[in-house]
């Protein structure tokens, strides 16, 4: 098999090199076989994967949506490596112009992904350059300036395109309808993310047993990236404290430590369905209000806390804005009132 190259330039991909992103990449599985969860996505990934090289054709172009962390950019990659092509990965925000977007797709080669993260954040002027480019192959650019000015189209590359994106319901529909193959990726059962915690472990020589794991798992918020994170933290508070081994009281302990409850919760979580359910008397409370009172972007609450909570009931969204389920007040010990039973 081809072997794969990550080719990387400062425009293509602007990711910072430090240990602990070198740690991440190190982490990720490198083929289906390895990568553990979603199986649903990976059987029809198999599929599709196999049936294009079959026909030595490109893959036709795949959306990964869902939460962050979840592993859209690790498929992105096995996508890559399954297929024996390269790889070029970009993000939304990074490409300016339409010239920076000409520049990538004429130096792919044939059948290549490209890869563009949070693909939903694209401006819309290099979004258009995207849709011959991903329907026929071509570019379409204008040369000269003025009333001499022409338009030129320019073959490339037949190619893949991954979009990944958090916020499925802020692309285009001609953007969206051009993704063949479209998975949303789901949050992880606890086995699942212990299985990823032991196979972490293995790979950063790690002591761990299974109810170690097994902890950690259990508040990992059902996301491989918080798994691996805390699992870092954990590490750092066994070798100090605990002579490097991580049993369950060990990890119970460092999570502790870390202001990790057993539900996943970290202090921002608490923080978020607190102040609904003391400020706001546990809602409904619109999105701005919500973000004010915690001093926080309401995109991130959004994207990154609401889904957990939402997912495991915590939250609820209504027309007139969140609100703080029975569950959220049980948590914290807090009485529930009854009138809240007619918004849900």
């Amino acid at each position: 098999m081809k072997e794969l190259k990550d080719t990387r330039n400062p425009l293509v991909d602007p990711a910072s090199r430090d240990e602990e992103a070198v740690e991440e990449m190190s982490l990720r599985p490198k083929t289906l076989k390895d990568y553990v969860g979603q199986e649903r996505i990976k059987e029809s990934l198999d599929l599709f994967v196999k049936a294009a090289k079959g026909r030595r054709e490109a893959l036709d172009h795949v959306l990964l949506s869902g939460p962050p962390g979840l592993g859209k950019t690790t498929l992105a990659y096995i996508i890559a490596r399954e297929m024996g092509v390269n790889i070029r990965v970009t993000a939304g925000p990074v490409i300016e112009r339409q010239g920076d977007l000409a520049a990538i797709l004429t130096n792919l080669q044939d059948q290549d992904v490209l890869f563009i993260d949070e693909v939903h954040r694209l401006p819309n002027i290099v979004e258009e350059v995207l849709y011959p480019a991903m329907e026929d192959y071509h570019i379409d650019i204008l040369v000269g300036q003025g009333p001499s000015a022409r338009s030129m189209k320019l073959n490339i590359p037949r190619f893949t395109m991954v979009g990944a994106t958090t916020r499925t319901g802020l692309l285009t529909s001609p953007l969206r309808d051009r993704f063949g193959i479209s998975f949303r990726l789901d949050f992880y059962l606890p086995a699942e993310l212990a299985t990823i915690i032991k196979r972490s472990a293995r790979i950063l020589m790690i002591e761990i047993d299974d109810s170690g794991a097994g902890e950690i798992a259990g508040r990992s918020r059902g996301t491989p990236r918080v798994a691996n994170r805390l699992l870092r933290r954990v590490r750092d508070f066994a070798q100090v404290r605990a002579g490097g081994l991580i049993t369950k009281s060990v990890a119970s302990e460092a999570l502790e430590f870390l202001e990790v409850d057993r539900r996943g919760f970290d202090a921002m979580d608490r923080k978020l369905l607190l102040a609904m359910i003391d400020k706001f008397n546990g809602g409904p409370v619109g999105i701005d209000n919500l973000a004010a009172a915690l001093g926080e972007e309401k995109g991130t609450i959004e994207d990154v806390y609401e889904p957990f909570l939402i997912q495991e009931g915590y939250v609820q969204r209504t027309p007139r804005g969140r609100v703080a389920t029975k569950i959220a007040y049980d948590h914290f010990g807090r009485k529930w009132s009854g009138d809240q039973k007619e918004l849900f």
